[in-house]
């Protein structure tokens, strides 16, 4: 599988299993004035053959920013993250973990692991939306983020 980006575009990489989270996700992130592709895989292993750029993502682009859940199927989020930050080519992109836990242990955890930052997901879609429009601005807007 080949992804082709405009240069452009922001790249947004979401590693989420619920079909109704990515959806949400996506549609939060239409209203976005900032050129960006969304791609979405569904569980953990599959994230890091993107980002190996291995198998049928061997032509897959870095992303810009990675919204990583905690709740994956094969290889939990935690486990990504772990791999991410401790990978020399990929610790600089910045993971945000978007999810429904409020567990204090998860929490610590994923900043001892060297999260970006923490988001626990709503279940308003007002909310939601509110959520998805503070990451966008923040990482693309404030933040000054290292070229590749």
């Amino acid at each position: 599988m080949s992804v082709k980006i405009a240069e452009t575009s922001k790249i947004i990489f979401l590693v989420e299993d619920n079909k109704a989270d990515v959806r949400l996700i996506q549609e939060a992130l239409k209203t976005s004035l900032l050129p960006h592709q969304v791609i979405t895989v569904r569980d953990g292993v599959e994230a890091m053959n993107y980002l190996h750029q291995a198998g049928e993502y061997a032509n897959a682009t870095r992303p810009d920013l990675i919204l990583l859940d905690l709740n994956l199927p094969k290889k939990d989020g935690r486990e990504v993250l772990a791999e991410i930050k401790s990978d020399p080519q990929l610790k600089r992109i910045p993971v945000v973990i978007l999810t429904t836990s409020k567990n204090q242990d998860d929490i610590f955890h994923s900043y001892d692991l060297h999260a970006n930052c923490y988001i626990t997901k709503s279940r308003n879609l007002s909310e939601l939306f509110q959520i998805i429009k503070g990451i966008e601005d923040f990482w693309f807007s404030t933040a000054t983020l290292p070229l590749e």
